[in-house]
């Protein structure tokens, strides 16, 4: 079986591509540690917000805990044959913490979990580094962001 694999994308083309996933997808997968390292790894709904994807989660589930405690996350969009790849900071609020605007946002797009029990928190993410590609031959230049600016 052969498959037929389209030519690699420019890089403006995946950065577009990439945004039309932040903007339009609603559920991302999240990698977090614990301060021991233990993996920890599950969907969430996300919406993206700022420049940033804003997450919402139980404050005191695993991944929860372990987004307050270390700061950073890994996120994963689509199919590994369409991949958007984020490594970011993390920003997080208590539902009294969290800006309206915010709240607000992720409850148009989800449901409002200001008044999910247990309580949730919500998690901003902010993106410092981005890669994305389909195929192999995209492998080369996957990187469109690094340090939080895009390459492309």
């Amino acid at each position: 079986m052969t498959i037929e694999v389209a030519p690699p994308r420019s890089g403006a083309d995946r950065k577009r591509d990439t945004l039309t996933r932040l903007e339009n997808d609603l559920d991302v997968w999240v990698s977090t540690a614990s301060p021991n390292g233990a993996p920890y790894l599950l969907p969430l709904s996300f919406i993206w917000i700022g420049g940033g994807l804003l997450l919402a989660t139980p404050e005191r589930s695993v991944t929860g805990r372990n987004l307050r405690a270390s700061g950073v996350a890994h996120l994963a969009l689509g199919q590994t044959r369409d991949l958007v790849l984020v490594e970011g900071t993390v920003t997080a609020y208590t539902r009294e913490e969290v800006p309206a605007d915010l709240a607000e946002a992720f409850a148009r797009q989800h449901w409002d979990a200001r008044e999910s029990k247990p309580p949730y928190g919500y998690f901003l993410v902010t993106p410092r580094r981005v890669r994305a590609w389909r195929e192999e031959n995209e492998l080369a230049g996957r990187e469109i962001m690094r340090d939080g600016r895009w390459l492309v």
